[in-house]
């Protein structure tokens, strides 16, 4: 059954609501982190809720997967998805990680162009 206006209007505001948290938690925890996005697509939601987890540099980033913190990202972001009621989901699947340096250098930092990309072989869910 598709989502109404009203519906993913209300999904919308309580994933950012509280991804900021945890984007505001892991800047204050985690080296080299800076922001995180996501980007969805309500006809296929929620198989097609993508968190992108974004450091400085490469270096940074695969600092972090190799000692673990990924775990971290990931559990922060199963409580924000949680609290905005975002039916359960594996994590692995919807948490990515990417980085400002890696962005720059292959989609000369044209965020929305590199996300967009990432997302376009999502395909509604029948």
């Amino acid at each position: 059954m598709a989502l109404s206006k009203r519906e993913t209007a209300g999904i919308e505001r309580r994933l950012v609501a509280t991804l900021t948290q945890a984007c505001e938690t892991a800047k204050a925890e985690i080296p080299g982190f800076e922001w995180l996005t996501h980007t969805v697509n309500y006809a296929a939601f929620p198989h097609s809720l993508r968190v992108t987890w974004v450091f400085d540099t490469r270096a940074s980033k695969d600092h972090a997967l190799a000692s673990g913190v990924d775990q971290r990202m990931r559990e922060l972001t199963g409580a924000a998805l949680q609290a905005a009621g975002v039916p359960a989901m594996p994590l692995g699947r919807c948490v990515h990680f990417d980085s400002e340096e890696a962005c720059h250098s292959q989609h000369g930092g044209d965020w929305r162009a590199r996300l967009a990309r990432a997302t376009s072989a999502v395909r509604p869910v029948r």
